[in-house]
């Protein structure tokens, strides 16, 4: 099982470099590390006394791993639920925040578990998540990536800026949609049929 400075690190790769995309919500990003997330934790690494895109540019990926480890696997307590989820979890919250858990959360009860749907890791949750691993470990990673999936297509459903996430200009599967497939057993991938129909109506 990868530990989570080795997943760390695999995000980081994920992410890759400096990118502003005009649409996309988190602005300036560097490995992954948005400004809002800079700004929030008050690293001004260039120290002019203002965080900007220059700050931003600056950041290492040493730093980059540290903020994912400490700020969205060790804070949001993801280290509480069974190992087979850690992966997928920790990177889903690096690129959702909260939802990442409330995705898990809504499958927990889809599943049959009593889970408040808060976005919030805590004793009831974790109990649950574990429970759902020991009833059916070969299924839950696979069932929260296809979740996860989803989630991404519902958002690129309702929001037309998100769809070049999501299919690529020729028509292809999206960096959303291939990062969320990372983490699902090939036979579970959607077949390019299956993805071209279910974003016909994006055309």
């Amino acid at each position: 099982m990868k530990d989570v400075q080795q997943i760390a690190r695999e995000i980081v790769g994920r992410e890759g470099g400096y990118v502003n995309d005009p649409d996309d919500p988190g602005g300036a990003t560097k490995y992954g590390v948005t400004i809002h997330t800079m700004r929030r934790l008050g690293l001004d690494l260039d120290g002019d006394g203002r965080i900007d895109s220059a700050d931003v540019r600056r950041l290492t990926r040493a730093q980059a791993e540290y903020i994912f480890v400490e700020h969205y696997f060790e804070r949001p307590r993801i280290g509480m639920l069974p190992d087979v989820l850690h992966a997928s979890v920790f990177d889903m919250y690096v690129n959702a925040g909260s939802n990442a858990v409330k995705i898990l959360q809504r499958l927990l009860r889809e599943m049959g578990h009593e889970v408040a749907v808060d976005g919030i890791i805590g004793p009831q949750t974790a109990a649950a998540a574990r429970a759902a691993a020991e009833e059916a470990p070969d299924y839950i990673a696979d069932a929260y990536g296809i979740a996860r999936r989803n989630y991404y297509l519902r958002l690129a459903d309702r929001r037309v800026a998100s769809r070049k996430f999501a299919r690529t200009r020729a028509g292809g599967k999206g960096g959303w949609i291939r990062r969320a497939e990372e983490f699902i057993h090939p036979r579970y991938h959607m077949s390019m049929a299956e993805f071209h129909e279910r974003t016909a109506a994006w055309d």
